[in-house]
């Protein structure tokens, strides 16, 4: 199996589960958040739709430069615009994915701000790190928003604690 096909498999699969955390979204409390220090809901949540656009920029690109990076994250209107965002993401990403060569994750990949280097890893580390890593943090972190708004939230690896009690009221 190459690495492409690798990541294509854990990418559909983790989609999947984001999609299913990311529709329970209540976009009514976008601007909620759980400390001054932290990221509002509406905010996160967009955050965690658009992360899968960047194993394309990983893949495409040479080097992310903080300092010509004019990153904006608005937070959804509805719920299907954040759907439809993360949809869009996921595409693209599987699009670069299906058509990129194995040979070219040995490439070397830079994370900068002006002349400050953060780090320079091969292109399958950072797509690994940068990428799914990240994604998976803030999903989690946005599994913490909604414990905390008491929304149901839907299992990624197995049934929550929400969904086992749904199942034993219903025996």
């Amino acid at each position: 199996m190459t690495h492409s096909q690798l990541l294509l498999n854990e990418l559909k699969s983790e989609a999947a589960a984001t999609r299913k955390i990311l529709e329970r979204v209540p976009i009514d409390k976008n601007n909620w958040t759980p400390h001054a220090k932290s990221m509002p809901l509406g905010k996160l949540a967009m955050h965690v739709a658009e992360i899968p656009s960047w194993v394309a920029m990983t893949l495409l690109t040479d080097e992310l430069d903080f300092a010509k990076f004019d990153y904006k994250l608005l937070p959804a209107r509805d719920t299907e615009e954040l759907l439809a965002k993360h949809d869009e993401t996921v595409e693209q990403a599987i699009a670069v994915l299906e058509n990129f060569d194995d040979n070219g994750y040995d490439a070397p990949w830079t994370m900068r701000t002006g002349e400050k280097i953060h780090y320079t890893l091969p292109k399958n580390v950072v797509v690994r790190r940068f990428a799914f890593s990240h994604l998976f943090h803030h999903r989690a972190q946005l599994g913490v928003y909604l414990r905390l708004l008491d929304v149901p939230i839907p299992g990624m690896y197995g049934p929550t604690a929400d969904e086992l009690e749904a199942m034993s009221k219903k025996k």
